[in-house]
């Protein structure tokens, strides 16, 4: 049992880092987008720094909300399976791409500012919303896989 419960927290992490990651590189090249639109020369080499240094900048401060938006949503979705005893192939990318939706709604009236300045434009929210479904179908997809080895006795 206590297999399973590490199992568990070591595939939300993945989930909830994945998810993370992705959000911070969409943020960094929306970023990247509006300043080439200024007329700023950006090479290869520059969009990679820049956004493995918002990776590294964002990761105390992004991450813990994502993984409690996702952690949200990922309850959510457990109490839904139990009730009503649904598959959750869509449920965790469906719960994933809501909590990154919902993080940044909550964020705008809280702080009067959205922190994310890759998520000021509808197409930008929408990589942050992919983000979280590709974190909750990787959720989907781990445990499937986890459970799957917890029971073969791997």
């Amino acid at each position: 049992m206590k297999h399973k419960k590490l199992l568990l927290v070591r595939d939300f992490f993945l989930a909830a880092l994945a998810t993370f990651i992705l959000a911070s590189i969409s943020h960094s090249q929306f970023v990247l987008y509006e300043l080439s639109k200024l007329g700023v020369v950006i090479d290869f080499a520059v969009r990679t720094r820049a956004s493995f240094e918002d990776v590294l900048g964002l990761l105390p401060a992004f991450l813990p909300v994502i993984a409690v938006g996702l952690l949200c949503g990922f309850s959510l979705v457990f109490l839904i399976k139990k009730f009503f005893k649904m598959d959750s192939v869509f449920l965790y990318p469906l719960a994933g791409g809501a909590s990154l939706l919902a993080i940044h709604w909550l964020m705008y009236p809280i702080l009067e500012i959205t922190l994310v300045a890759g998520a000021r434009s509808i197409t930008g929210i929408l990589m942050q919303v992919l983000a979280g479904v590709v974190g909750g179908w990787l959720f989907y997809f781990i445990r499937k896989n986890s459970l799957v080895e917890s029971l073969a006795g791997r």
